[in-house]
């Protein structure tokens, strides 16, 4: 069994992760068996010191049985993704260059990806029927509350129920119009890819 440990920021990323993971992993290689182990979570601010990132990581390796594979999720905030996630990623390598690791950030938020396929969500969980995603939804601030104004009566969205139903079922193609849910969903795949390789060598 081929097992992917997590290292997340959130609550919500705790359920949610895994059956994002899985959801990819049964549309293109169904044939492959796959653990999607509970994630490590670990508070954003704490994770980008030094020291703490390696530590979280080497916990993740010892799970895989230094196998597998590492996925490693966090909201960018007010940090430049592109800057912020190819050094959290060097400082994984550092620490475990022999499996396959990736480091995602989310622009501002998770929720952002819903936002932008929300046509996929509307009906469900208390959103309305007639919502429609609107112009740059990675831009928001406040994803969360976005999604809590588009809820029937005093329905507001909770991440620790919301967020693994929502990533059961969002259009993951229209997602990929969010450059950030684009990159996370291709380095889900290559990490499913190695995993492949490894499985198909024994």
């Amino acid at each position: 069994m081929n097992k992917i440990g997590c290292i997340v920021e959130g609550y919500g990323d705790v359920g949610a992760v895994p059956v994002l993971i899985r959801r990819i992993a049964s549309d293109l290689y169904p044939e492959l068996p796959i653990n999607v182990l509970r994630p490590n979570r670990v508070h954003r601010n704490r994770v980008i010191k030094q020291g703490e990132l390696e530590r979280e990581v080497k916990l993740v390796a010892q799970k895989v049985s230094g196998k597998g594979a590492i996925f490693i999720i966090f909201d960018s905030d007010d940090d430049c993704p592109a800057e912020l996630g190819p050094a959290l990623l060097q400082r994984a390598l550092d620490v475990h260059g022999n499996i396959p690791i990736t480091v995602v950030l989310a622009k501002y938020e998770f929720e952002a990806w819903f936002i932008t396929a929300i046509e996929s969500l509307s009906d469900q969980r208390g959103l309305r029927k007639d919502i429609s995603s609107p112009d740059n939804p990675e831009g928001i601030r406040n994803a969360k509350g976005w999604l809590s104004q588009q809820m029937e009566g005093n329905r507001k969205y909770r991440e620790t129920l919301d967020q693994a139903a929502f990533s059961a079922s969002f259009n993951l193609e229209q997602a990929r119009h969010a450059d950030s849910f684009d990159k996370c969903y291709q380095e889900i795949v290559r990490l499913l890819e190695e995993l492949q390789k490894q499985h198909e060598n024994g």
